[in-house]
């Protein structure tokens, strides 16, 4: 039998872990806006229009007609930064094959422009929209957990979505033309 202490014990864990299962209900009703659908795979990409560091704004269908890997990352993200270097070895490799990486930065603007200065990549980075809906929300990073990737194919169809860091073998499969996922 339990202490009378024990049960006060086991009764506030309960209440804890109840309270948590609610907020984390409630965080995932809050990142799930009703004016907008998640992508999936098989989905045609939105015609997001988003700026770059200088504040040109560019079209996700500016990029039709090739393979893109659009990956979401942060300054402060440490696997974000960490897979950066393997992105630009792969935007070097597949470039002129048709494939191009896309990043979309979901930090202040400044950060990017700080991180890249210190750290350049030969790949387009562009600036997400941070508040609700985020850009990454609407290509599919439901959780809005970073690094977050989606492959889409030439015809701006959704070929793949990782949460996490992608492998170098992962990234030479999705940005290899010849490759069908």
């Amino acid at each position: 039998m339990l202490s009378r202490d024990n049960l006060l014990i086991v009764g506030l864990a309960v209440l804890a872990a109840a309270g948590g299962g609610w907020l984390e209900h409630q965080s995932r009703t809050a990142h799930s806006s009703n004016q907008v659908q998640a992508l999936n795979v098989g989905d045609l990409r939105p015609n997001l229009v988003l700026p770059d560091l200088d504040g040109k704004q560019h079209s996700l269908s500016d990029f039709r007609g090739k393979r893109v890997l659009i990956n979401f990352w942060a300054s402060w993200c440490v696997p974000c930064l960490a897979e950066m270097p393997a992105l630009n070895a792969e935007q070097r490799k597949f470039g002129d094959q048709g494939g191009i990486v896309l990043g979309i930065a979901m930090d202040e603007p400044s950060r990017v422009r700080a991180f890249l200065t210190a750290h350049p990549v030969d790949y387009p980075i562009l600036i997400g929209r941070i508040d609700a809906p985020s850009t990454s929300l609407r290509l599919g990073d439901a959780d809005e957990v970073l690094p977050f990737s989606v492959l889409l194919g030439e015809d701006g169809r959704v070929l793949a979505i990782r949460r996490g860091p992608l492998s170098p073998s992962d990234l030479a499969t999705w940005l290899s033309q010849a490759t069908a996922l």
